[in-house]
């Protein structure tokens, strides 16, 4: 009844996603049901549970672990799985002992930011596919040893940026790409929200629950504090990566696609904490700027504590031409404008976006990219996402974070995205790491 119902809640505005070959699901039920790709989770809280409830409702998939460092998580969450599939899964609390186990096919990875190039390559190279939320890594570094840890041990790696699943954003960037403004030559990209004070944390015993030496894993130590876990880790520069990539990624992702540009040549950013005193590190308040050798540039603003709608929306991109401009609102439509700033064409959305859902306002779409992952898994598709592109728009955030920490502009190897001729700078390539823990490739 759970699948049945799920296949159901797909249906929206009259049309279910499941009958629209353009959303990919065509090739991604090919062969029996009973050809299962088996799965472990890693990470189920929050957008972890979302994607494991996803992957369990699909019908040749097997949730078949899950890994969590909290094991109150994994009750609730193997409850909601045995629920969809009657099957609970399996529980292991250390990455490194899941690992070792031959029986499943694929690492699902939404723990915290640090915890995602250290699984990916560690997956890689335990024989497993990978599908990783973003940002791909923590530093440009673990990136770039992400993506050849893919290649190595030719692994399938799917990044979670999943506009690329998007069917109308697809025909968008088609349609950028082909002309539809003239030459595109810049885009810009906003976030905003209305986040609270994280207050100033007390240092506190450890929950019995919670394995937090395991938790903090590659990352040096940091004394334990009321107000870190499940979510503040964001914004502490230790664990986190701040505004920039907990959001940005997103549309940045969907702008360097659009514009047809890999690494950037110059980074310039802005920004600090400024709307409370406490315990954030990161900007709450960001711009980020990027210039690319074939004469473009994007931009994109975060505002983690003033929610005020840019061009309507709280998040969004706007592609600028020489004869027109084009209206991307974050989901699945988009508004076409000439050179004099008439409406000429509109692309609805796809399916309905709920912007109350706070873990996966484009939850169907969203699902599409999973199902990609899962069919090329299978061999029926190619990547929408592959490592390298997940790593390339995650390294642009990346050096905006640096830019800003440094306070100046970067000049950059357009071939690589490596930081020239500033040595402070670039030691924030790299991350340092606890001692004993030790990630290779």
């Amino acid at each position: 009844m759970e699948r049945r119902k799920f296949i159901q809640n797909a249906s929206i505005a009259g049309t279910s996603f499941l009958m629209m070959p353009k959303l990919g699901y065509s090739s991604f039920f090919k062969g029996s049901p009973n050809d299962k790709v088996v799965v472990a989770m890693m990470g189920v809280n929050s957008r972890g549970e979302f994607l494991a409830k996803t992957l369990a409702s699909f019908p040749d998939v097997e949730i078949a672990y899950i890994c969590d460092v909290d094991s109150k998580v994994y009750d609730r969450v193997s409850a909601e799985i045995e629920k969809i599939t009657g099957k609970k899964p399996a529980f292991v609390g250390d990455i490194r002992k899941l690992l070792e186990k031959k029986d499943f096919d694929a690492l699902v990875i939404a723990a915290p930011d640090h915890w995602h190039a250290p699984a990916t390559i560690l997956a890689c190279q335990a024989g497993k596919h990978v599908y990783c939320e973003k940002p791909c890594s923590h530093n440009p570094h673990e990136g770039e040893m992400a993506v050849e840890a893919a290649a190595k041990y030719k692994r399938v790696v799917q990044i979670g940026t999943q506009r690329r699943s998007f069917p109308n954003c697809t025909k968008m960037v088609a349609d950028l790409q082909g002309g539809i403004i003239g030459r595109l030559y810049y885009a810009k990209g906003w976030y905003a929200n209305h986040r609270p004070s994280i207050g100033i944390g007390k240092v506190v015993p450890v929950p019995g629950n919670l394995d937090y030496d395991l938790w903090q894993g590659y990352a040096p130590r940091k004394a334990y504090k009321d107000n870190l876990i499940h979510y503040n880790w964001h914004w502490h520069w230790n664990w986190g990566t701040g505004e920039a990539l907990n959001n940005g990624t997103h549309e940045i992702d969907v702008m360097r696609w659009a514009l047809g540009v890999d690494y950037p040549t110059k980074i310039t950013s802005s920004g600090g904490r400024f709307a409370f005193k406490d315990d954030w590190e990161t900007p709450d308040t960001q711009v980020i700027t990027a210039n690319f050798a074939n004469n473009t540039a994007l931009s994109w603003e975060g505002r983690s504590c003033n929610g005020f709608a840019t061009e309507g929306t709280d998040r969004g991109v706007t592609f600028y031409g020489d004869n027109g401009t084009i209206y991307y609102g974050g989901g699945d439509g988009y508004k076409v404008y000439d050179g004099k700033n008439k409406l000429v064409s509109e692309v609805k959305e796809s399916v309905a976006v709920d912007a109350t859902n706070k873990v996966s306002p484009t939850a169907t779409l969203d699902g599409v990219h999973l199902a990609n992952f899962i069919s090329t898994v299978k061999g029926n598709s190619h990547l929408n996402q592959p490592i390298l592109g997940g790593h390339q728009s995650t390294l642009i955030p990346q050096l905006g974070n640096i830019a800003v920490r440094v306070g100046r502009e970067l000049n950059l190897d357009p071939t690589n995205g490596h930081i020239l001729n500033d040595p402070d700078a670039a030691r924030l390539w790299h991350r340092e790491y606890e001692p004993g823990w030790v990630l290779k490739v």
